[in-house]
């Protein structure tokens, strides 16, 4: 077992810890070493990676690059995108691009590079599952399995940041041939296609941005093929990316929404639902509107719009699938056989008591089954565990739109790290024995765990 008492052990590496892990070594840098927060994060998978599977080469961010890991908390910081830029010789390029959202895959690079960077150690391979409240409730065992056993780290704070999960309906399976838009890649990477007979359709089931993507990635890939596209609404509806409705993403629209009554933050919620959920970049909207009308020219349509629909019935098979769509207007039923079904049908937060383990019972909920969160993000737990539970991710409830965006990590991983040093700037106040004490074998620790997949 690891000897160590660590202020922060980080569960999940994605953009959110990776921007704590960033927020924490910026917090040490300007304090002396008795002040310093000391962390360790643990990641389930064997490198760092970010919606892998849905990084189309031609595919941008929906958020501006300004909203990195960094910039909105500290402009000045080593880890920006615009310095990620300078260190690959692209900067210069990039102004002459003349835009404010790069591509998804030098996103995912960017973060790669930061995730590389960075001081704090990474335990890759590891996935938590437990967390064990100890010492009296004044400490938190994480356990962790990895391929040479299990971990056990003690620590006085941890950060969940289990990021997002598939959803699929009721009732659907994933497999071979019934994919959620998450592996869309992967899938055709593997997908068997006899060069004498290729794929002759795919269907796509959703309305929002990943759909569309996901309609014109499979409609490129496979010329030959048909692409379905079934949704309940009578057309992509374009998301609202107005200067004004923009702000509902601002920093200081997380306090004015986490201080406001219940009523006006589910009026919020409602009114602003257009600039995330269930929406369409108006750019894609139009590629796939030009592309349906050119086949209607040319008279060879291979994109059908299945609109105001749904699917009733599926039935998968080891070389395809069969489904049933009902146009709800009229009630008519079409069969279709297809070679595969995408179900871009969105993601959920994944409950962070779940992966809390034995320790979640200590958090408490609202009447909703919710979890109550400060606005620090730790959450409010019993008496019984006064070792600090924060989350990232999952508040929408408490802090509105921003809590499972990109938009809002850099200031939200600040706010984390900020709450945290203040209680060890309290335990060196105080006189604690545990203040200042040195990590055990720090150096040696560092190789250990930070760039070896264990």
């Amino acid at each position: 077992m690891d000897s160590t008492v660590y202020d922060v052990v980080g569960i999940g590496f994605g953009p959110s810890n990776l921007a704590l892990a960033i927020a924490i070594e910026e917090y040490n840098a300007g304090r002396p070493a008795a002040q310093h927060i000391r962390a360790v994060f643990l990641e389930r998978q064997d490198t760092f990676g970010w919606h892998r599977g849905m990084l189309f080469e031609d595919a941008t961010m929906q958020v501006s690059f300004l909203k990195d890991l960094v910039t909105l908390r500290n402009p000045a910081s080593g880890y920006s995108f615009v310095s990620y830029l300078h260190a690959k010789g692209r900067l210069a390029d990039f102004i002459n691009y003349k835009t404010m959202y790069p591509l998804r895959v030098e996103f995912h690079d960017y973060l790669e590079w930061a995730a590389d960077r960075v001081g704090a150690p990474v335990r890759y391979g590891h996935t938590v599952t437990d967390v064990v409240v100890a010492a009296g409730g004044e400490l938190l065992e994480i356990v962790a399995a990895h391929a040479g056993g299990v971990a056990r780290l003690s620590t006085r704070n941890a950060v969940v940041a289990a990021g997002l999960e598939p959803s699929l309906p009721a009732g659907v399976e994933p497999g071979e041939r019934v994919w959620h838009n998450l592996d869309i890649l992967r899938r055709a990477e593997t997908f068997a296609v006899d060069p004498g007979a290729p794929p002759e359709r795919f269907i796509v089931v959703g309305a929002g941005q990943s759909a569309a993507e996901s309609v014109a990635f499979l409609h490129e890939r496979y010329p030959t093929a048909e692409v379905c596209s079934v949704f309940f609404r009578y057309g992509y509806s374009p998301a609202d990316d107005s200067n004004f409705a923009n702000r509902i993403f601002d920093p200081a629209a997380v306090d004015l929404y986490f201080d406001a009554p219940a009523g006006v933050k589910r009026m919020l919620f409602d009114y602003h639902r257009n600039t995330n959920y269930s929406v369409v970049d108006s750019d894609l909207i139009e590629d796939l509107y030009r592309r349906s009308y050119r086949e209607q020219v040319l008279g060879r349509r291979r994109l059908r719009m299945l609109n105001a629909s749904r699917l009733t019935q599926l039935r998968a098979r080891p070389d395809g699938v069969t489904a049933v769509v009902e146009h709800l207007p009229s009630g008519e039923h079409l069969t279709l056989e297809a070679d595969a079904i995408v179900y871009a049908t969105g993601y959920r937060p994944v409950d962070a008591a779940r992966l809390l383990g034995s320790a979640g019972a200590h958090c408490d909920r609202d009447e909703e089954g919710l979890l109550r969160v400060g606005r620090d993000y730790r959450v409010r737990t019993g008496d019984g565990l006064r070792a600090g539970v924060y989350v990232q991710g999952g508040t929408e409830h408490a802090h509105g739109i921003t809590s499972t965006l990109l938009s809002a990590v850099a200031v939200r991983s600040g706010e984390i790290a900020a709450s945290i040093g203040a209680a060890v700037a309290d335990r060196v106040a105080a006189g604690s024995p545990e203040a200042g004490r040195p990590l055990v074998g720090a150096a040696n620790q560092r190789a250990r765990t930070s760039r070896i997949r264990t």
